[in-house]
């Protein structure tokens, strides 16, 4: 107990956390790619209680003798699940309640990353049974997720389907060498629309962050397609204007 001739470091010196109660901390992981044309999620099946047996997102309790911060605790878990650093990372927001875990009151703090599935061998180990990528929309739909997961998924595909509209994000769940055309597909996947080509094409190089691969191009049926790339250390470009409307041929 503080004491009013103790100094600040006489109290921290003889301050215990464990004191008090703390609820649970962890960060999840929404992790999602395009595979199949299709807008997909990174899924494990829990192996031990609580939920065993359930598919949930990716994530852990923070290491509070290692991470530095969320962030640090957010790319240790992508890395451990992955064995791969997202080329994009982005925190959702913080869940927490004494129901959301039956283990007790606890918070998590939900990221979103994006990434290509080609740089991605998938394993499982630790608490996990299983993992899969699994379609965010599907007609069999979603396996009932753990805990609150389901909701953290949807206000995580919200996120980045509004984010699409006026970003460059897509450009981050593509292989490191795309074309114009495969781009745009990303787009049209995510939004659930077609856009227009030369309108897109005009966007695109509007933003700037793109960088043609000198001598690189996709061999097809029709004639060789440039290839590109993320312009090096180019953040996430912002549209002066929205993609709503821009309908017509692919």
């Amino acid at each position: 107990m503080a004491t009013a001739k103790q100094s600040e470091k006489e109290f921290l010196l003889n301050y215990n956390i464990h004191d008090y109660d703390v609820p649970l901390t962890s960060v999840d992981l929404v992790i999602f790619t395009i595979r199949d044309q299709a807008l997909q999620v990174l899924l494990v099946k829990r192996g031990d209680h609580p939920c065993k047996g359930q598919w949930s997102l990716p994530g852990g309790f923070i290491d509070v003798h290692n991470d530095i911060d969320l962030d640090g605790a957010a790319l240790r878990k992508l890395k451990e699940k992955t064995g791969v650093e997202a080329p994009y990372l982005e925190q959702l927001q913080g869940f927490g309640s004494r129901n959301r875990d039956p283990r007790g009151w606890s918070t998590t703090f939900a990221y979103f990353a994006l990434i290509s599935s080609d740089r991605i061998t998938l394993s499982h180990g630790g608490n996990a049974d299983a993992v899969r990528w699994c379609p965010v929309e599907s007609d069999e739909g979603l396996p009932k997720l753990a805990f609150d997961h389901s909701q953290i998924l949807d206000i995580a595909v919200q996120r980045l389907r509004n984010k699409v509209e006026y970003t460059s994000l897509p450009a981050h769940l593509l292989p490191e060498e795309f074309t114009l055309s495969e781009l745009q597909r990303v787009y049209q996947v995510l939004l659930g629309r077609l856009v227009d080509k030369s309108a897109f094409r005009k966007r695109i190089r509007e933003g700037d962050f793109l960088e043609e691969l000198p001598g690189k191009w996709r061999l097809g049926s029709n004639r060789p397609a440039q290839l590109y790339g993320l312009r090096k250390g180019q953040g996430t470009v912002y549209f002066n204007r929205l993609m709503t409307g821009e309908v017509g041929a692919k």
